[in-house]
């Protein structure tokens, strides 16, 4: 049943999509642009209203493009290992708890593996969108429902590839550090299996394990974004004082987008891991009212917001040069 959810996810989103397909409003985020300070600030509550499965006019080839990537992947980081999904009586879900669909009075409960152990400060992993080796490492990091400082090194990127270079010595990605342990490793394959033996179940994701031929199959997979998110935009950026906060998984074609716009940016952020079945769905559904990724989290300017296309907005109008 898992693997059923996982292949048909994407075809049903691209359903979805085509259902919904309406201009949106335009984000109210334009009214803080004007008003925002240096100095980080409370963040407060989400500043426009989520709108599930509407896509603009202007970025529905960019979506059905993303799309397309995680319909090749089959669904590759849309699921926390060990996902279990039921429908249980209302008096076993707690009020505040996420649940997709209510029906008879029963109402759906989500579940994943019990790992091994949690970090108590998050991975760092330094990395760009369009590299295969890299994407392998994030379904990882989606799959076991780790929280990840990313800092991104787009081919030409001036702010972090060269510090990553300079710390591990060598001009290759992604490389990981985990500030736990003390641990530091180049090699994607080798990466995975340690934080599957650290923080996960000891079993390594399907189709993530190690050996070229999974490399190939996300190279091929990413092709449909001809290399979005691997280059630094044009004029650069202002790096933030402290990372943003994003929230979202590696499946998500929605979140795919705005993860390229960092990256293109090279804005440092912690990526608050939330596929299907992970706890962290009820965290975010208490934090801003219901829950819908991708949402960032902004804490130099006290914004957060819903929507893909609003968020890109926000970030190349308040960090890019």
């Amino acid at each position: 049943m898992r693997h059923f959810l996982a292949i048909t996810a994407p075809i049903v989103l691209l359903v979805q999509m085509t259902m919904a397909f309406r201009p949106t409003a335009r984000s109210r985020v334009q009214m803080l642009w004007g008003s925002q300070t240096k100095k980080p600030v409370t963040i407060g509550g989400p500043i426009n209203e989520p709108k599930p499965f509407s896509v603009r006019p202007d970025k529905f080839l960019d979506v059905a493009t993303a799309s397309a990537v995680s319909l090749l992947r089959g669904g590759s980081g849309a699921f926390v290992q060990g996902y279990k999904v039921e429908l249980v009586g209302t008096e076993e879900v707690d009020a505040g708890d996420y649940t997709f669909v209510s029906v008879g009075g029963k109402r759906s409960k989500e579940t994943c593996a019990a790992f091994v152990g949690r970090p108590k400060q998050p991975i760092i992993l330094y990395e760009f969108q369009g590299c295969p080796f890299c994407a392998k490492v994030r379904e990882a990091v989606s799959i076991l429902d780790l929280d990840v400082l990313f800092y991104p090194c787009p081919k030409d990127g001036k702010k972090f590839r060269p510090a990553a270079v300079a710390r591990g010595g060598k001009s290759q990605f992604p490389y990981m550090v985990d500030p736990n342990t003390k641990v530091e490793m180049y090699e994607s394959g080798d990466i995975i299996q340690y934080l599957v033996d650290n923080y996960g179940t000891g079993e390594t994701p399907a189709g993530l394990g190690a050996g070229y031929a999974n490399v190939v199959k996300i190279g091929l997979a990413l092709a449909p974004r001809i290399g979005k998110g691997s280059k630094v935009v044009a004029g650069g950026s202002n790096i933030p004082q402290k990372p943003l906060i994003y929230w979202g998984y590696e499946a998500s074609p929605f979140c795919r987008l705005v993860k390229e716009k960092l990256n293109e940016l090279e804005l440092p952020h912690v990526q608050k891991s939330c596929a299907r079945g992970s706890s962290k769905r009820r965290e975010l559904q208490a934090r801003a009212g219901k829950f819908l990724v991708p949402f960032i989290e902004d804490p130099n300017t006290g914004v957060s917001m819903f929507e893909s296309a609003e968020i890109m907005e926000y970030l190349t109008k308040t960090y890019a040069v």
